[in-house]
C-alpha cells in the first residue's frame, strides 16, 4: 500500500519548482502526495501526475485575519481530513512549521543547522542535517530521500510532463524578463536589442508579465516586435514553455520551471549564485557575471566600486550584467538553437 505524504512547501514559485524533482523521485518509490501550496501557485504541483493540492492563502489572510477566519477554518478542516504517514516540511520556515503542526502525521524536516529558520526544526519529530552550501534542488532531493528512506542519484533528473496540445505554427522563443530583486533584472534596453536579433532571424518572440511593472516592460518589448502573452494559469503557461524552441530568462521561478521541463533554457545571472540556484535541467545553460563582487546575493547592487560599465554608450545597471550584453547572449542563443537542429 502506498504511503501518503503531506508536503508543506508553500512558496515562492522558484522554491516550488526546486521541489518538483524531489517529488518526482519519491513518486517513483511509491509515495503519494498532498501538497500545501500558496493559492497563486496551486496548479503548478499538478504538472506531476497524482498530486493532491491543498491551497493556502496565507499571503492574503495575514492582511486581514479577522475577515479570513472562515477560509482559515476550512483550510484547517481540509488539513486535518487525512492521517498522513509523514508530514514533510521542506521549506524550513516558522510559517511552514506551524502548518505542519496542524496536520495529522509524523513530522519531518531539516535540522536546526540546515533549516532557513532554525527554530522551525524543533517542531519536527525527525530532523535531517542537509548541507546548506549546495544547489537548492540537490538539498530538496536529499531531504526527501532521508525522510522517506530511499537512495537518490543526484547525477540528473528529468520531469516527464506531457504536452496536452499541439504547438502553434512557427518557432517561438520565450523571453522571461520578470523577477523580484532589482539586482536580477537584465536591462530593458538589452532585452529590446535581443528581441530585434531574434526577430531578424525569423523567430517569433513571446514575452510575459505578472504585475504592472512587468506589463509596462512587456509593452516596451512589443515595440521591438515581441508578442505580449495574456496572463494565464501556470498549467497553461507550462504548455507554452513545452512548445518553445528556446527560453531566455533571468533568475526567476518561470526560468527554473522551463529548465526543469527539459526545454532549452538560457539563464542570465547577475547578483545570484549559480552554484546554489543556477537553472537546472537536461538542456539548461546560463551566463553568469564575472565581476569580483559577484555573486553578491543582494537585492540591490551595493558592493560594486569600479568605474561605470557601459554597453553602447549606456551605463549598465546593475553593472554585473555588462559582460553579458545582447551580442554575447544572442551568440549563445544561436549556439543552443543549433544544438536543437535549427541552423538559421
Amino acid at each position: 500500500m502506498s504511503k501518503r505524504v503531506l508536503l508543506v512547501k508553500m512558496s515562492s514559485l522558484g522554491d516550488i519548482v526546486h521541489s518538483l524533482p524531489a517529488v518526482h523521485d519519491a513518486q517513483k518509490h511509491g509515495y503519494v502526495f498532498d501538497w500545501v501550496v500558496e493559492e497563486a501557485f496551486a496548479d503548478l504541483p499538478e504538472v506531476l501526475d497524482g498530486i493532491g493540492v491543498i491551497p493556502v492563502a496565507w499571503r492574503r489572510w495575514r492582511k486581514s485575519v479577522m475577515h479570513s477566519r472562515s477560509e482559515m477554518a476550512s483550510f484547517y478542516r481540509q488539513l486535518r481530513g487525512t492521517n498522513y504517514d509523514i508530514v514533510l516540511d521542506s521549506q524550513g520556515l516558522l510559517k511552514s512549521s506551524v502548518v505542519s503542526l496542524l496536520a495529522r502525521g509524523r513530522r519531518s524536516g531539516y535540522s536546526h543547522t540546515s533549516a532557513r529558520e532554525p527554530w522551525a526544526a524543533f517542531t519536527y519529530h525527525q530532523r535531517y542535517r542537509i548541507l546548506r552550501r549546495q544547489h537548492a534542488i540537490d538539498r530538496q532531493r536529499q531531504l526527501f530521500a532521508a525522510a522517506l528512506g530511499y537512495e537518490v542519484d543526484l547525477g540528473g533528473f528529468s520531469l516527464d510532463v506531457p504536452r496536452t496540445s499541439a504547438p502553434e505554427g512557427g518557432k517561438d522563443l520565450i523571453f522571461l524578463h520578470g523577477t523580484t530583486w532589482a539586482s536580477k533584472h537584465w536591462p530593458v534596453s538589452m532585452w529590446h536589442r535581443l528581441v530585434e536579433y531574434a526577430r531578424a532571424a525569423g523567430y517569433r518572440v513571446l514575452v510575459t508579465w505578472g504585475n504592472d511593472e512587468e506589463r509596462h516592460r512587456a509593452a516596451a518589448l512589443s515595440r521591438a516586435g515581441a508578442r505580449v502573452l495574456e496572463r494565464m494559469p501556470l498549467a497553461e503557461f507550462t504548455q507554452k514553455l513545452l512548445a518553445a524552441h528556446l527560453v531566455v530568462g533571468v533568475d526567476s521561478g518561470l526560468t527554473h520551471l522551463s529548465a526543469a521541463l527539459g526545454v532549452p533554457t538560457l539563464g542570465l545571472y547577475g547578483s545570484t549564485d549559480t552554484f546554489l540556484t543556477g537553472c537546472r535541467g537536461p538542456r539548461a545553460e546560463f551566463l553568469a557575471a564575472d565581476l569580483a563582487c559577484a555573486p553578491c546575493v543582494q537585492a540591490r547592487c551595493q558592493r560594486y566600486r569600479g568605474p561605470d560599465l557601459r554597453w553602447r554608450e549606456e551605463i549598465v545597471q546593475p553593472p554585473c550584467f555588462a559582460q553579458n550584453h545582447p551580442e554575447r547572449v544572442w551568440a549563445k542563443c544561436r549556439q543552443m538553437l543549433a544544438a536543437t537542429g535549427d541552423t538559421r
